[in-house]
């Protein structure tokens, strides 16, 4: 962890408060009208859920919100947190959802964002496991508005080493789709054991800049993320030029050392 950084539970009113601004101030939306408001986020601490707060000293860095959902499962509903930080706090989550017996964790994310997609799926280990069309409906904070609300499931194994799976070759496969950009959007390995798809390099600026050539991207991902896991594939990797890799079951080869320890989660 940083030097200087503490991450904790919030569980008083102040606290929460100044969590419920951090998060307007992410998701670029009035004070007055923040997309987790304060009263609720204590309802869920009360319910038995937990609000982790990351400080860089007195500044509040990051936070994350997480409910137990069924016997053994943890659902997150909203992490995010300053540069270099997210790992932290979903480190602090997965600790306080091992400690009431959850064994997995759960949450949703913009496809999309591939920085986003990298963190989670490349740097925790988790795997993209069902894709929600519109999910949240027409949304209008200032990260969102203007595109429709697709979401990505992760399904993060909070025992488990992270598992490791056949890369395949990529440049070797066809090209199935065309992007928006006019260059190859997805491929797939002649052995139907790979799907890759990419993303654009920054849609959340696409959408501020052209918002109609961002809600193209959109559908075309959408189309082949339905078709691929409609085949049984699951999202397992991001690379650092924006190319998911989803992969079937049998491609899976075996739990890589290590322990696994999301994101700014937008």
């Amino acid at each position: 962890m940083t030097t200087g950084v503490s991450i904790r539970t919030v569980h008083d009113v102040a606290g929460l408060a100044a969590v419920t601004d951090y998060f307007s101030d992410v998701w670029q939306t009035p004070r007055s009208a923040p997309p987790y408001p304060a009263e609720v986020l204590h309802s869920l601490v009360h319910a038995g859920g937990a609000v982790h707060a990351a400080y860089d000293g007195a500044r509040l860095a990051g936070a994350s919100v997480a409910v137990l959902g069924p016997p053994g499962d943890t659902y997150s509903l909203v992490a995010a947190a300053d540069q270099g930080l997210g790992y932290a706090v979903k480190q602090a989550q997965r600790a306080w959802a091992l400690e009431r017996g959850a064994r997995t964790m759960r949450w949703t994310f913009d496809p999309l964002v591939g920085r986003n997609a990298r963190f989670n799926l490349a740097k925790l280990g988790a795997a993209g496991t069902e894709y929600l069309v519109d999910f949240y409906g027409p949304m209008a904070d200032g990260v969102n508005d203007g595109d429709e609300s697709d979401r990505l499931t992760v399904t993060w194994d909070l025992t488990a080493p992270a598992p490791s799976y056949e890369t395949g070759d990529r440049e070797a496969a066809p090209a199935t789709h065309k992007a928006p950009d006019g260059d190859p959007l997805a491929r797939r390995d002649l052995a139907d054991r790979h799907v890759w798809c990419r993303v654009p390099d920054d849609v959340v600026k696409l959408r501020g800049a052209d918002p109609v050539l961002a809600l193209r991207w959109r559908y075309a991902v959408r189309e082949v993320f339905a078709e691929a896991f409609a085949q049984g594939f699951t999202a397992t990797g991001m690379s650092r030029d924006g190319w998911y890799t989803l992969t079937l079951p049998h491609a899976r080869l075996r739990s890589s050392g290590g322990t696994p320890i999301p994101e700014a989660a937008v």
